[in-house]
């Protein structure tokens, strides 16, 4: 049974492969371009930044070079249940210099298309065995995040030995370009 987060719980992680997905809905566009959210993945070492600009997964660099981290692609629609882009992770075979991972979220283009995450709702990171399906942790947004055009839905730490997730939740107004900043 799948533990439900709140904003700044954490969970253990305790498989070495398993996959994040993430979700959520857009209202209609009242500018009425359609929305694309983009997940993507922050490979960082113990000083907080990416260990090379490889380790940053995302729509454009779907995998890691160690191959631990692989995104499935990028939706551009979001339409549909369930989760609207995955990544899988396998932490057996991770860069050991490895020790966060950090799944951001941000809107293509927000700025020009005037859109923000309180235009989209439903939003949820989770992580499962996708051998089972077995839903280890989920954590649903329920912030209304008025101004923000990117946030930071989770990350997966280690921390004596031990991999673990925790629900952040925390936006920003910026796009992927704050992020990379951020963690180059």
């Amino acid at each position: 049974m799948a533990i439900n987060l709140q904003k700044g719980q954490r969970a253990n992680i305790d498989l070495p492969k398993f996959t994040v997905g993430l979700g959520w809905d857009a209202n209609e566009s009242s500018t009425g371009e359609g929305f694309d959210l983009d997940a993507s993945v922050f490979i960082v070492g113990e000083n907080g930044k990416i260990l090379a600009d490889e380790y940053f997964v995302f729509y454009n660099n779907l995998k890691s070079p160690d191959g631990a981290v692989t995104h499935t692609g990028d939706n551009r629609t979001g339409a549909g249940d369930g989760d609207d882009e995955s990544i899988t992770m396998d932490l057996s075979v991770i860069n050991p210099a490895a020790k966060e991972l950090c799944v951001v979220v941000t809107i293509h283009e927000a700025a020009a298309r005037k859109q923000n995450f309180g235009q989209v709702r439903n939003s949820f990171i989770r992580i499962y065995d996708a051998a089972t399906n077995n839903e280890l942790v989920k954590y649903e947004l329920g912030e209304d995040f008025s101004i923000e055009t990117a946030v930071e839905f989770g990350r997966i730490y280690k921390r004596e030995n031990q991999w673990k997730f925790e629900a952040v939740g925390v936006g920003q107004k910026g796009g992927l370009e704050d992020y990379l900043k951020k963690y180059a």
